[in-house]
Order: C-alpha cells, then structure tokens, then sequence
C-alpha cells in the first residue's frame, strides 16, 4: 500500500454528484466521499437546498499512475464544466494513517431512508431504513434528485410482500429501497452491463440477493410478464419513458403503481400524455427544480 495518498475535491450542485462520483470512482481508489451542505433539519422533514453544492473527494495513491489519474480526473470536469461551471481541483497530500480515517458521509433521504456506505456513522433512529450503498459504484448515490423523488414515491407505494419491477436499474439503489421497505421480490432490468454488475454488488453486500431476480435488457422480457408487478419504476429519460409507456402500463398488475422519473420538467407534460394515451391517470406530481417525478395507475375500465 503507498505510503501516501493524495486527495481531490471540488464542488457542484447535487445533481452532478453522480456524475463526479463515476469519474472520481474511475480513476481514484478506495471509494468516493460526497459530503452534503448542512444547515437544514433531517428530523424535521427538510432536504438540502436544490442549488446548495456537495463536496466530492477522491483519492489516489502516490506512484507512477498519480499524473495519469489527476489528468483523465481534470479533463473530464473541464468537460462537465460545459454545461456548469465546476471550480478547478483543489489537492491535499495525506499520509497513509490520515487516509484510512477517512470519513464516508451517509445521505438521509426524507425521514426514513438512510444512504449509508459500509463504516460511516450517523445519528441513527429507530424508523430509519438504511441502505449500504458503498461510495463509488455509479449511477445512483441517492444525491441526485431523480432518485430521491423516487425513492420517496417508493416509501409511499411499497407495501409489504408487494412485487417490484427496476427498470433502468442502475447501482440498484431503488432496488435495494423497495426491499428495505418490504417488498417481497425484486426483478432489475438494465441494458448496461456495468449496471448489472453493480446491482448484484450492492444486492449482495445488502444480504438481498435471493430477493432479486437482475437480468440485461429492457421490456418487455420473459422475465416480467405482464400483469404481474404492484409497484414498477423506472428512473429513466424522457425518451425511453415515451418509448416504453404501453409496456410499462402491460407490466403492471391490477391496482398497481407506477413510478416514473429522469424526465427534465420541460418534458413532463410528453410523458404523462405518453401515458395517459396508453391507459393511465396520473395520480400525483414532484418538480424537483429541472427535474420532474410522477405517479400513475391504470384507468378502470
């Protein structure tokens, strides 16, 4: 093991967490630290201010690799800085000790849930459903707000021994929600492999993974037939929650509940005609500022 370490950080809103996360992941080593802004109340209900920054930090062992890693880390916020500005990386030399003490944040989402990589600590409470997700395992850390919209329609519509389709799984992060908060069975589709892979990570180090069914590919699929789910969710574009509406509404059993988000607020209103011209209702709305998050049923009848 190097003897030192040298430490990245820089800030962004929260909706680039994940994306810095994944780049950080790539070329730095043991794990990512995404660090919230303070100032608001978890026990009363509040959430981080949309605009407010998060802290990403990454860390990269001193040796011959050091340059290559901090030069692929700088080019790619150079290219996410053109779509928001991202500050240039700030850099601290930590000896071995010093790294080993780093400190993996927990992410609270709502009153409930609990983000919490392996080792990190908290204020924990009696209600809390805590999720291990560990840092750096990519597409969904719980900071962006798409996830955590669907993860707190999740909260409402899961109910105890209730079956739920993941499609778009990703870290397997609304995967791993629902069997947290009792669902029975999980099946996870993803058409990307490295998502695949990360969800049966993340399922295994939750103990979850005879609950799961994970498989690649998309809808619809022998693997979820028709009729049989009470919750699906997907936290996906725009495009592909257009693309997909019949199958999506096919997949459903009677009385179940759709989850759907990924969709920028600017398109909302194609999704729910999507939707509604496939034989739903939309039964409830979250803007989260750029982003937007809806619930839906099939119409009787």
């Amino acid at each position: 093991m190097p003897s030192h370490w040298l430490e990245l950080s820089t800030e962004a809103p929260g909706e680039y967490a994940e994306t810095l996360s994944h780049l950080f992941a790539r070329y730095g080593e043991g794990g990512v630290v995404v660090e919230e802004a303070g100032g608001y109340n978890p026990d009363e209900g509040e959430t981080p201010p949309l605009d407010a920054p998060v802290t990403i930090r990454a860390y990269l062992p001193i040796d011959a690799t050091t340059d290559d890693r901090r030069a692929h880390i700088d080019l790619g916020i150079r290219l996410i800085s053109y779509l928001h500005p991202i500050p240039p990386l700030r850099e601290r030399v930590l000896k071995d000790r010093e790294w080993e003490l780093q400190e993996f944040e927990p992410v609270r989402v709502g009153r409930r849930l609990v983000i919490a990589p392996g080792g990190s600590s908290w204020d924990r409470t009696p209600d809390d459903v805590v999720i291990q997700l560990d840092p750096g395992l990519a597409f969904g850390t719980g900071h962006h707000p798409t996830t955590r919209m669907c993860m707190l329609y999740l909260e409402k519509s899961v109910s105890p021994g209730c079956c739920v389709l993941d499609l778009g799984c990703g870290s397997g992060i609304l995967s791993l929600t629902a069997l947290r908060l009792g669902a029975g069975s999980v099946t996870a589709l993803d058409i990307e492999a490295d998502a695949v892979k990360a969800t049966l990570e993340n399922l295994a180090i939750n103990d979850l993974a005879s609950k799961a069914r994970v498989q690649r590919g998309t809808l619809p699929n022998p693997i979820a037939p028709a009729g049989t789910f009470d919750v699906v969710v997907a936290n996906i574009s725009a495009n592909v929650l257009i693309a997909l509406a019949p199958n999506v509404l096919a997949a459903l059993a009677p009385g179940g509940v759709f989850v759907g988000s990924g969709l920028l607020a600017e398109r909302r209103e194609e999704v729910e005609a999507a939707f509604t011209g496939s034989g739903a209702e939309i039964t409830d709305l979250t803007i989260s500022g750029d982003w937007a998050a809806f619930t839906a049923v099939l119409r009787p009848g």
